[in-house]
């Protein structure tokens, strides 16, 4: 099998050729240590002149186009072009990110300053506003915002004498600003009749609100105040691009080649004319200087730095030179010596020397140059060009020998033959000439085979063959020197490649990722003898592959540094470096070629901090196919947490409806009923994809979370109280250390998270505006301050907020696979720790952002899915649980060391005071010591370990462990299963809750006369559940096949279980045996109802469309009722047994006679006469008012009626639980809504006695059961009812401007969605005051 993996052996920037002096000004400065800083590419240069050595700064994505250096010259801050740019604030000694800013400006980041303390930091956005803003920028905090102007602006600065004062200029204006709390506030300056408005370039500031200004036509602008008092006339001779205030005065750089140095009151002190110097030429133009004691550095349009020692003005030093504008597309290296040649649209060819790092020659051609190529002894230097001719030079003194123009086209590639004797031209026609050397270069033959332009060329190392890439992708080969196309495939079975740089063909298959456009790859360069080979691509990466590299979508690693497109990538003779060039930022980059690095050696090389993950989540792993993932995190990578409609989505759909609401309005609608109910216990715990989400609250009660509910449970009382404020699914939850505040983030288009306290279930905070989709992690730090959060959306955004005052205080994309956990180092907040698929990270903040790295592996193991991680006893200690079962013990971002601790994943890690506590997939609960030498003891969940006080009975042995916490002497342990398990130290298990495991929860009966349920679910199991106060589950049966209903019969015995094959059972009702079994339906059994009374007949619906009747007695079918159009939804019988009443999916209302199963029709009002044994039906006239108004997009799934036939309870799509009074007839009826469920409600039931109302959710997996309050009972505290969907009584009496004032909408889109009241009463609800003693009556 070809190898996947990734090279180890790595790429190290060494040197950059080139400084960006085009489209930017004021860019280039000295730093406290004498260095230079600049900026070319997306890369930020730190040179020193006495060492000759660069260092890089490499945290952008894009081009940089702006700098400022702090006024203590070691911090510098970049700005970058892009669609979401943003500032970095880095050290110039260490190269290492202090601060991101981010999230406020788009398209790019013109200018930057900072003011005189270095406290604040003002950037201005190349956005149509110009935006200004100003930024705390440690804390990465935006302090104030506003519009810059609406033209560019070019430059800023922040007035050095007067705080809180700023002056902007650019095209045609300048601004004074003054920042006052946090608004920004612009004045503009008046020209008056002292000079002409025209385009401020660049501005200084000086004492007594004196600004300097440079304009476009090379005078000097003097203001005070906002006032033009003087100006300078012909300061330059054209546009001043540049001014730079130091201690002695001001120095100014212009267009016309001149550096001017005036002293503090703008008097003239010297003039140095660069183009008259000996480096100096014709159109030299300045566009940053910068004076520091008696030097001056100054940055061109060219792309030079000069360093001017002010005594020897006219022998400025030139020490940095790069291509001019235009495109760099021409790269040759020479085939023995260390020198790299590089051609550009600027028409110069130049000759760098690799070991100096210096620019060695230069010639300037006519034409634009495309290709380079240098013949194989090193004498000649072949040079295509974009008009279709060819010039070859003498590489020693660089003079002609020939130009040739065979074309019309582009040369894009030439390449001499190894043999010396030929040399290939291929041009933009699609053919390739070639030309021999010895014939001074005559025409010996033509290869005419494509029909797209030539992009890549090889020689065979015989000089017998060529092969062509082309446009289209194809590849070719050609007989030499003839140029006769080869078809024949054998030919080239032996054939030896010289060089390999072309795009296609097997030997290079793994470099295109899987789903790719051909061309976005420009070039390639194998090296033969370290088996790696280069790429080159339009993102600005350069890639490193094994070669050959046959298998598509093979592994790499990437570096970063050029901006846009890298256009071409060549191996220097000896493979000992890269060389690099960039089309738009024409520069040359030199890479150091570093070879499979030995042990000892990786844990000195720090891995490179990311800020960016460019262009996709791709590689840089060590390893190709990564082992197969469990099937359970398999499962749970693919649960989608989308949802067509969200309940943010509400106010919405309901302004669609409008003209409906107006109708409904002006109709009668019956009251909402009286009674209400209130949640009183809860079945289930979420443990199928969530983890760590059980703890201990600081009063021993244990706090979790299902459905859409946070619950805190106390186990002495076995009762339950609930934090109702979240409407969708709970994902995560996070106790806060003193474990009194529980955060919790749900499911939504927004999704907020919410901190509400245990005790009080009062919320504290509601955090949102950040994670689309859902929240899946969230952590407290250790002094409980700060919280970091996860989202499920594309990036898995990281969040980290100041909880208390919502403010978000960093963010960054996490990773493209899903994050399972996040935290926060207990003794450093500002760093946290990230695990997931194929994904862990080590951050730290930054301002605004977190800075990441990819834990360090070496050849200790391979990156692994990691599941769990926590922090150890050091702040460097971090221990993380992988996939496979293992431990991983890193030390700073290294690991250190692996320790095998589970078959199956690892899914909980609990830190303790001495040691660690871990739960697995293999249902075993271990404790460790605190290095995780030794295993102190473990526990494995067993039926036989359980305790007698249990509420319930355990599935399986050893189910999966997904939740470990430890308080009050003993392990607190959620499953998979959805079971809570408390583990004494001595060994015996206690079950606290249960609920139904992963699969929807859709068939629900109660018991005729006995407060108890059953449950059937796609989890395969039948449950039994005990409603009175002791709350247990009494019994469950596996079954072979999930099931969606159930019915008791009437005297208690027997209950009926549909399948979802098309079988049903009958089992005994306490033994849950098998009575009988029938299957004569393949599609899944919707719904199975007894006849009252004696309970002689069964009814069982099928997703089939039939309803078949069985004789219970005689076991057999007796009936079959036709007619329905889709499947079937609820059945109920009427008192006698005689007829059926069935709902279908399409929404039709039929009747049969039974037990034949003929079918009826029946008048409306004759079936409002008809009395029913039972109600579930959702259709008739009797329920008309159950669908609401949106009723297109939501669905009532499920009714039943009180047996005083009053109220009407409706479960529904959106995970409403509602109350109807009955009949309700007139749509739209009023109603009380409650929200527990998360998605949809699948099943509602009264008790027989009606005292409860049960509930089951659908996916949501949950049981819950609602007390049944009477009208006038103490008023309900947590009375979650919303009147119904439409709030106007039955009042006409509106003023006609009133009623028109009352429908205007005044919906802003961000605020439509509602916080749901937790507490209290609408104030027309009301009845009276409460007394003392009823104020008191809160159950604990």
């Amino acid at each position: 099998m070809a190898d996947r993996s990734a090279p180890s052996c790595h790429l190290r920037l060494e040197w950059v050729y080139g400084y960006r002096g085009h489209q930017c000004r004021n860019n280039l400065y000295y730093t406290a240590a004498k260095e230079i800083v600049y900026f070319v590419a997306g890369v930020g240069v730190v040179y020193s002149p006495r060492e000759h050595r660069q260092k890089f700064y490499l945290g952008h994505q894009d081009d940089i186009i702006s700098l400022a250096l702090h006024p203590e010259r070691v911090l510098v801050a970049t700005g970058q072009v892009g669609k979401e740019p943003y500032i970095c604030v880095w050290d110039s000694y260490t190269v290492q990110t202090v601060s991101v800013l981010k999230d406020v400006h788009t398209h790019g980041i013109a200018c930057l300053a900072f003011d005189l303390d270095g406290q604040r930091l003002v950037s201005v956005g190349l956005d149509s506003k110009n935006t200004v803003c100003v930024w705390d920028w440690r804390k990465g905090k935006l302090l104030s915002m506003a519009p810059g102007h609406t033209d560019r602006i070019f430059d800023i600065s922040w007035d050095l004498y007067q705080p809180n004062k700023l002056v902007s200029c650019g095209v045609k204006h300048i601004k004074f600003w003054s920042l006052c709390g946090n608004s920004l506030t612009p004045k503009r300056g008046v020209f008056g009749k002292t000079g002409d408005l025209q385009t401020i370039l660049c501005l200084a500031c000086a004492r007594d609100e004196v600004t300097y200004s440079g304009a476009l036509n090379g005078d000097i602008y003097v203001w005070k105040g906002i006032n033009l008092v003087r100006t300078i006339q012909g300061a330059h001779a054209a546009g001043i691009f540049s001014m730079n205030a130091c201690e002695e005065g001001f120095a100014t750089g212009g267009r016309d080649g001149c550096v001017r140095l005036w002293d503090l009151n703008f008097k003239p002190i010297t003039v140095i004319d660069l183009r008259e110097t000996d480096q100096g030429y014709k159109g030299l133009s300045v566009r940053s200087v910068c004076w520091r004691g008696d030097h001056i550095l100054v940055g061109t349009q060219d792309s030079e730095i000069f360093e001017i020692v002010v005594h020897e003005r006219n022998k400025p030093f030139l020490i940095m030179q790069g291509h001019c504008e235009g495109e760099l597309w021409a790269l040759a290296v020479h085939p023995t010596k260390p020198l790299a040649m590089t051609g550009s649209d600027d028409r110069s060819v130049r000759i760098w020397s690799l070991i100096d790092h210096a620019l060695i020659a230069r010639c300037n051609m006519e034409e634009p140059i495309r290709c380079a190529a240098v013949s194989t002894d090193g004498i000649h230097l072949a040079l295509g060009m974009k008009d279709g001719s060819f010039t070859v030079l003498r590489v020693r003194d660089m003079t002609e020998v020939v130009h040739i123009k065979d074309r019309k086209e582009a040369i894009h590639e030439l390449k001499y033959s190894p043999d010396g004797n030929f040399l290939a031209v291929g041009s933009n026609d699609s053919s390739v000439d070639i030309y021999g050397v010895v014939q001074r270069y005559k025409k010996v033959g033509e290869c005419i085979g494509s029909l797209s332009f030539i992009t890549h060329m090889d020689w065979s190392s015989d000089s017998k063959y060529i092969q062509t890439n082309d446009g289209n992708g194809k590849r070719l080969f050609y007989r030499m020197p003839s140029g006769k196309e080869v078809t024949n495939k054998e030919e080239l079975k032996g054939v030896q490649w010289a060089s390999w740089t072309c795009v296609s063909g097997v030997e290079v298959n793994g470099i295109w990722p899987k789903y790719s456009d051909i061309n976005d790859i420009n070039s390639v360069d194998a090296n033969f003898i370290g088996q790696v080979m280069v790429t080159a691509d339009d993102y600005g990466i350069v890639k490193l592959f094994r070669y050959p590299c046959l298998r598509k979508g093979a592994k790499f690693k990437k570096y970063l540094g050029h901006s846009a497109h890298v256009t071409n990538v060549r191996w220097s003779h000896d493979h000992q470096w890269v060389v690099s060039i960039g089309g738009a930022d024409h520069s040359v980059f030199q890479w150091k070629f570093v070879p499979d690095r030995k042990l000892k050696d990786s844990l000195h090389i720090a891995p490179q901090e990311s800020l960016v993950d460019s262009n996709s989540d791709e590689s840089d792993s060590d390893q190709s196919d990564v082992p197969e993932l469990d099937s359970e995190i398999e499962q749970e990578t693919q649960i989608t947490y989308r949802r067509q409609v969200y309940k943010e989505d509400l106010p919405q759909l309901k302004e669609q409806c409008k003209e409906k609401r107006k109708s409904a309005a002006s109709k009668r609608r019956e009251r909402a009923p009286g009674n209400s109910i209130r949640l009183h216990f809860v079945h289930g715990y979420r443990g199928y994809d969530c983890r760590s989400n059980l703890f201990y609250t600081q009063t021993g009660e244990i706090v979790y979370h299902v459905a859409a509910v946070g619950v805190v449970y106390n186990r002495q009382q076995n009762t339950q109280r609930f934090y109702l404020g979240h409407d969708d699914d709970i994902l995560c939850l996070a106790i806060h250390p003193l474990k009194d505040y529980v955060a919790t983030g749900q499911v939504g288009r927004d999704s907020s998270i919410h901190i509400w306290d245990t005790e009080t279930i009062k919320p504290l905070s509601v955090l949102k505006g950040y994670h689309q989709y859902g929240v899946c992690a969230v952590d407290f730090s250790a002094d409980g301050k700060r919280l970091a959060s996860v989202g499920i959306d594309d990036n898995h955004t990281i969040v980290l907020w100041d909880w208390k005052k919502g403010e978000k205080l960093s963010a960054v994309r996490g990773s493209k696979d899903k994050i399972f956990v996040v935290k926060i180092n207990p003794y450093m907040p500002e760093k946290l720790i990230t695990v997931g698929i194929k994904h862990l990270k080590f951050w730290r903040r930054a301002g605004g952002g977190l800075i990441g790295r990819k834990g360090c592996i070496g050849a200790m193991g391979r990156a692994d899915t990691m599941m769990c991680a926590v922090y150890g006893w050091t702040e460097e200690m971090a221990f993380s649980g992988t996939s496979t079962g293992d431990v991983c013990i890193w030390r700073d971002v290294f690991l250190i060391k692996t320790v095998k601790a589970h078959d199956g994943p690892v899914f909980s890690m609990h830190a303790l005071e001495k040691g660690f506590v871990t739960g697995g997939k293999d249902g075993v609960v271990a404790l460790w010591d605190d290095t995780f030498e030794r295993c102190l003891k473990t526990y494995a969940i067993k039926r036989a370990a359980l305790a007698p006080g249990s509420k319930g009975l355990l599935l399986e042995d050893n189910p999966s462990i997904r939740a470990i916490s430890l308080g009050h002497g003993h392990i607190l342990v959620g499953t998979k299963n959805g079971e809570i398990l408390e583990v004494d130290k001595s060994g015996p298990v206690t079950l606290l809750v249960q609920g139904h495991m992963e699969g929807e929860v859709w068939g629900l009966a109660t018991h005729p006369h006995l407060p108890i349920c059953a449950t059937v679910s796609d989890d395969k199991t039948l449950r039994i559940w005990d409603l009175s106060p002791s709350h247990c589950m009494l019994a469950v049966r596996k079954l072979k096949k999930g099931g969606r209903c159930c019915c008791f019969s009437p005297d208690g015995k027997a209950l009926a279980v549909g399948l979802n094959d098309g079988s049903f059972l009958i089992v005994n009702a306490d033994t849950l045996e098998d009575l009988v079994s029938f299957q004569h339906r393949k599609d899944v059994i919707s719904e199975i109802r007894f006849s009252p009374g004696a309970g002689k007949y069964l009814a069982v619906a099928s997703c089939d469309n039939f309803v078949d009747i069985y004789n219970v007695m005689s076991s057999k079918r007796v009936g079959i009722c036709k007619g329905a159009s889709s499947y079937i939804t609820h059945l109920d019988w009427d008192i006698r047994g005689k007829l059926l009443q069935v709902n279908t999916g399409a929404k039709e209302q039929l009747f049969f006679e039974a037990p034949r199963g003929k079918k009826q029709t029946i008048p409306t009002l004759e079936v409002e006469k008809i009395g029913w044994a039972s109600w579930t039906s959702v259709l008739g006239s009797c329920c008309e008012g159950i669908w609401p108004i949106i009723g297109e997009v939501t669905d009532v799934t499920a009714s039943c009626l009180t047996s005083d036939s009053k109220v009407l309870a409706t479960g529904d799509d959106f995970g409403f639980v509602k109350l109807f009074r009955y009949p309700a007839k007139g749509k739209f009826g009023k109603f009380k809504r409650y929200v527990a469920h998360s998605t949809h409600v699948t099943n509602v039931r009264w008790t027989y006695d009606d005292s409860l109302l049960v509930t089951v959710g659908g996916a949501d997996t949950s049981l819950m059961l609602w007390t049944y309050e009477m009208e006038g009972h103490r008023d309900s505290r947590q009375c979650d009812s919303e009147e119904s969907d439409l709030d106007s009584e039955e009042d006409g009496g509106y003023d006609s401007d009133v009623t028109r004032e009352n429908e205007i909408n005044y919906t802003i889109k961000a605020l439509s969605t509602n916080i749901r009241p937790m507490f209290g009463i609408k104030p027309h609800l009301q009845q009276k005051e409460p007394t003392l003693d009823e104020r008191q009556g809160v159950v604990r």
